[in-house]
């Protein structure tokens, strides 16, 4: 059974590997067409140098926002789908990619479970996160470090 709550989401999305701006494309057709997500918002695209991993090309960065109805756990499988469908391969860690999807905000959700961290537990060191997040909710309230995606961001550029 369906929920019938819309939750307020962020998703982080990069791509390096191919026609990035074909990869992004493809998998903003996915989401919004998914009955289960509605009122889609996107922040500009972002070109950035990879951070860890091997030697790889830039990535295109951007922060998706949406309303989901649905679990976090419901929509992570989605995203994983989408990921496979266009051709992810998780076989060297922070290796490139044709498409990353990656939950950041769930409403105020904080959730810690095998294979599923909400707020990601990283977005908070890297600028090519905060910047388009930034774009899209500047006064957004970090749940666990209570602060906002404005501060985090100015704190952000001191440190990353």
């Amino acid at each position: 059974m369906q929920s019938t709550n819309w939750h307020r989401v962020f998703i982080g999305v990069g791509s390096n590997v191919g026609d990035r701006h074909a990869a992004f494309r493809q998998a903003k057709l996915f989401l919004a067409n998914d009955a289960n997500i509605q009122a889609f918002q996107t922040s500009p695209i972002y070109e950035t140098n990879p951070v860890g991993g091997p030697p790889q090309g830039k990535f295109l960065n951007a922060v998706w926002a949406f309303q989901f109805s649905g679990t976090p756990q419901t929509l992570l499988k989605l995203l994983l789908q989408i990921e496979q469908t266009m051709g992810r391969k998780r076989t060297v860690k922070d290796g490139p990619r044709t498409i990353d999807l990656d939950i950041l905000f769930f409403d105020d959700f904080v959730v810690a479970e095998q294979g599923l961290t909400i707020p990601h537990p990283r977005l908070h060191e890297r600028w090519f996160v905060l910047k388009p997040l930034w774009d899209l909710a500047a006064d957004w309230i970090h749940p666990t470090l209570k602060k906002s995606v404005c501060e985090l961001l100015d704190e952000c550029h001191a440190d990353c």
